[in-house]
């Protein structure tokens, strides 16, 4: 390996293990293990070169944003063994069947008509793949996802969970922008209730996952229940 690529992965592999510290004493502080936490490395805008230095930095979920980026990408990169691709951006119906021949699981499920897409799309991959509800708790009219009311949700679960090819996992939120991240604890709190009365509701799913928290406000996340955090910048440094 280069000297650069050394030290990429090198600069990668300890801010892995600030942001590893982070997490640590959120769980602490919130009676958790650090182990119900994964970190989603998300390497939106970043060229292949720096995914092959995660994976070496010991990172092995992958998040992408756009479903081309990540096609390019995996086309320069080959089989990285032992890596999962999450998508966590927005799906465009159309894409649908290029997503499940690249991601291993799909973060952001908006809508009904996108998930019999994505069941008749892996159908006919013969897979089934694992999905959270994306939701849009802050009800940011900018911003995908189904709305938090619980009726809207029971809804869409019961529709879902007879769709053979789809695993509903968890669910999924991105919250407002904000300058402190006391601010969005409420977003991360309410999507964390949701989860446990869909959980209660229908408990022939597993329901194990909160795909919440970012860069700027994934510690508070954590101390909310999450169970994955999407990270780019702080495992990543700025994006150019």
């Amino acid at each position: 390996m280069r000297n650069a690529d050394e030290e990429m992965v090198s600069r990668i592999a300890l801010r892995l293990t600030e942001v590893q510290e982070c997490i640590s004493k959120a769980c602490r502080r919130a009676g958790r293990r650090m182990e119900e936490v994964g970190i989603v490395a998300v390497t939106k805008s970043f060229p292949a070169e720096v995914v092959r230095a995660a994976v070496a930095a010991g990172l092995s979920e992958i998040g992408e944003n756009r479903v081309q980026e990540a096609r390019d990408k995996r086309l320069l990169l080959g089989n990285l063994a032992g890596v999962r691709w999450h998508l966590v951006g927005h799906l465009q119906k159309n894409k649908a069947g290029l997503a499940l021949a690249l991601f291993d699981l799909i973060h952001s499920v908006d809508d009904l008509e996108l998930a019999h897409v994505l069941n008749r799309r892996a159908a006919v991959l013969n897979r089934t793949v694992p999905i959270f509800l994306e939701v849009n708790v802050g009800e940011e009219t900018t911003k995908f996802g189904f709305p938090p009311q619980e009726e809207v949700l029971f809804r869409a679960a019961e529709e879902i969970l007879r769709l053979p090819h789809l695993r509903l996992e968890g669910l999924m939120t991105v919250a407002p922008i904000a300058p402190d991240p006391e601010q969005v604890r409420p977003i991360f709190a309410r999507l964390r209730d949701l989860r446990e009365k869909l959980r209660e509701r229908f408990p022939e799913a597993p329901w194990t996952h909160l795909s919440m928290g970012m860069t700027d406000d994934y510690i508070v996340a954590v101390e909310e229940g999450a169970t994955l955090v999407r990270l780019g910048r702080a495992i990543f440094g700025e994006r150019a």
